[in-house]
């Protein structure tokens, strides 16, 4: 892994989790492990509402988290209720956070290559709805990242398990000077908790 990226993961595995969203995070656990132990993939869709901020937050630390902890077959998504783009203040968090980002695609909906390590696949990130030809079909566990897409979407189809994981919206710090600090601690809290799921795994 990059060595920026090296120094984030230092930071958030630092960081405490309280026992109340220890619990919120003990069903992905649960998850995790039984696919493990079945030898079976383990297949992820993050979910919000326009898979524009937290989903993608919650995608490319879990793969990252995923790898760190050599816990194999681990295929991580994203996706909305709508189609929107992965926001550019996401990007630039993620860069300033250690990972190499480049855009393959230059659109209203651009197409992100999100490199955590030099010899690994990137994370594609591009904003799409959940259940996109792009997004797996069966056998996945659809995390809901906010209480919108988690009240808006009653049933996820093909989804094994369904989740609720929900952050608080970066969006509201949009266009003021508290922006950059709110990005930057929103995607460390999603890189801690991710983190600290897959530290849980037993292989």
């Amino acid at each position: 892994m990059y060595p920026k990226l090296i120094q984030t993961i230092e930071l958030l595995k630092n960081q405490e989790i309280s026992e109340e969203r220890k619990a919120t995070l003990a069903p992905l656990v649960d998850f995790i492990q039984k696919r493990l132990e079945e030898q079976k993939e383990i297949t992820i869709n993050f979910i919000c509402t326009h898979n524009s901020r937290r989903s993608h937050l919650s995608q490319v630390w879990a793969q990252v988290a995923s790898s760190y902890y050599d816990i194999p077959n681990v295929m991580c998504y994203s996706g909305g209720t709508e189609e929107t783009a992965m926001l550019p203040k996401v990007v630039e968090t993620l860069e300033k956070q250690g990972f190499s980002i480049s855009k393959i695609s230059d659109t209203e909906n651009p197409i992100y290559a999100v490199k955590y390590d030099e010899d690994r696949h990137p994370v594609i990130g591009f904003s799409k709805k959940y259940d996109s030809p792009f997004n797996p079909m069966h056998g996945f566990a659809a995390i809901m990242t906010c209480s919108q897409a988690d009240g808006g979407c009653p049933f996820i189809a093909g989804a094994d398990q369904r989740i609720p994981i929900t952050f608080e919206d970066p969006k509201a710090s949009d266009g003021t000077s508290e922006q950059t600090k709110v990005y930057h601690e929103r995607s460390l809290q999603i890189g801690t908790e991710m983190f600290y799921v897959f530290s849980q795994i037993k292989k």
